[in-house]
Formats: C-alpha cells, sequence, structure tokens
C-alpha cells in the first residue's frame, strides 16, 4: 500500500511546540531509546548515471531511492530499504540484512535474495547488475517519533541533519559530517488514508509550508558543493 508522506522544513522553535503538543496525544514509537529519540544513519546508493538523484532534482513523478540504514551507530540491526514515491505517496520495502552482506552490497556486490520484487534485495541486486548501483552519501540526523494506530499515522521530528561522503566508513564511528544549516530540522508526517482532524490541529502553527524536502538530494548537494 503507498502511504502519503508529507514533509515540512521547519524551525527549531516549530519543532519543539509540536513535540510538546503530540508528547500529550500520541505514543512514542517502538524504537525509541530515550527521551532525546534515537540516531538514524543512511548509506544511499545511486547508479552511474545518478539518476536517484537527478529524478528527484526533476520532479520525476515516480522515483526510487536505495539505501541501507542502521540506528544509534550500532550494527546490531542493519536493514536494506528500497523505496518508490509517487507524488507524496510512498511504497517502501524492507528486510534486515547481516554486516557481511552490507559490506558486499557497499563493494558493489550482490546478496542473496528470494528472485521476488518483493524483496528489497532483488531490486538492490536488479540495480546494482544493470544501472552499476554504488554507494554515494552517508545522511544521518536524531529523531524523534510518535505514532497513532488508527491510519497508521506516524509523526517524526528529525534534528541535526548532516552529511558525510566518507561512504567507505559507513558503520564506523569516526566520520566527519557536514551539516546543512538552513535545513537541518525536519517535519514528517505519514499515514495511510486518513489523518485525523484532531492531529492535523495539532500541528497547525499557521507558518510551516509543505516542502518537497529530501534529505538524499540535499546531502548530496551539501558535500558536493563544499
Amino acid at each position: 500500500m503507498y502511504r502519503v508522506e508529507d514533509k515540512y522544513n521547519c524551525t527549531d522553535q516549530q519543532l519543539t511546540l509540536l513535540q510538546r503538543r503530540l508528547e500529550t496525544a500520541l505514543r512514542p514509537d517502538d524504537n525509541e531509546g530515550g527521551p532525546e529519540g534515537y540516531r538514524i544513519t543512511s548509506l544511499y546508493f545511486d547508479d552511474l548515471a545518478d539518476s536517484c538523484l537527478q529524478d528527484t532534482v526533476d520532479g520525476v513523478n515516480r522515483r526510487n531511492k536505495y539505501r541501507i540504514r542502521i540506528y544509534n551507530d550500532s550494527l546490531d540491526v542493519i536493514k536494506l530499504e528500497v523505496k518508490t514515491k509517487r507524488d507524496s505517496r510512498i511504497m517502501k520495502w524492507s528486510k534486515r540484512i547481516s554486516e557481511e552482506q552490507m559490506e558486499r552490497l557497499m563493494r558493489g556486490e550482490c546478496i542473496e535474495d528470494d528472485a521476488s520484487m518483493e524483496d528489497p534485495a532483488t531490486l538492490f541486486n536488479l540495480a546494482v547488475k544493470t544501472q552499476g548501483l554504488r554507494p554515494r552519501v552517508i545522511v544521518a540526523y536524531e529523531r524523534k517519533a510518535y505514532v497513532y494506530e488508527p491510519g497508521n499515522v506516524r509523526i517524526t521530528f528529525d534534528r541535526n541533519v548532516r552529511a558525510s561522503g566518507q561512504v567507505e566508513l559507513f558503520g564506523q564511528k569516526n566520520i566527519c559530517y557536514e551539516f546543512l544549516r538552513e535545513y537541518d530540522k525536519v517535519l514528517e508526517v505519514k499515514y495511510d488514508e486518513f489523518i485525523p482532524d484532531f492531529l492535523l490541529q495539532l500541528l497547525e502553527t499557521g507558518r510551516m509550508q509543505q516542502s518537497a524536502f529530501s534529505k538524499y538530494q540535499l546531502c548530496r548537494e551539501g558535500i558536493e558543493l563544499r
């Protein structure tokens, strides 16, 4: 099922205000590691023609993103993800992989898959073989997340968005990052078919505008302009 994904570039004051409101109505995400949330670090891949980046820049109606994701700088849980976007709707395929499989993908090699188009490993392998999929940028940030079961609503507050071109060091702790500064705070609202009116009221500040914010694009551009 495709889910709606709305993004907003915010100030720190706006995120703090909205977070205080939501704490009274929603429960924290199950991945919550503490009051400050948890750290997400993703290694994004692109092909030889940088098609994922160019499609995002051009606003292509249907586009893909390929990434490996870890949490709190730990390799205990490593997720392989392929995300397809149609306008503001997304579909994501995700599975856990081993550290050895992660390293093989980072070297541009294929890993075991079940030959199903629902398996992100299959989709990764196809892109590796036919498009030369390779690591391009590391994107990291701190996330505080809240969920509301009706409508499968998930609201996330991302802070300190930063990028690194040291893709060969993914999974290590000695990575040097460049902060996005102007675009380092993001609110994301995700849901299936509907979002309750009371949540829309809680999210209203009168000043936020929806954005086609792409962490991957901004981080690629951020490190390549320096």
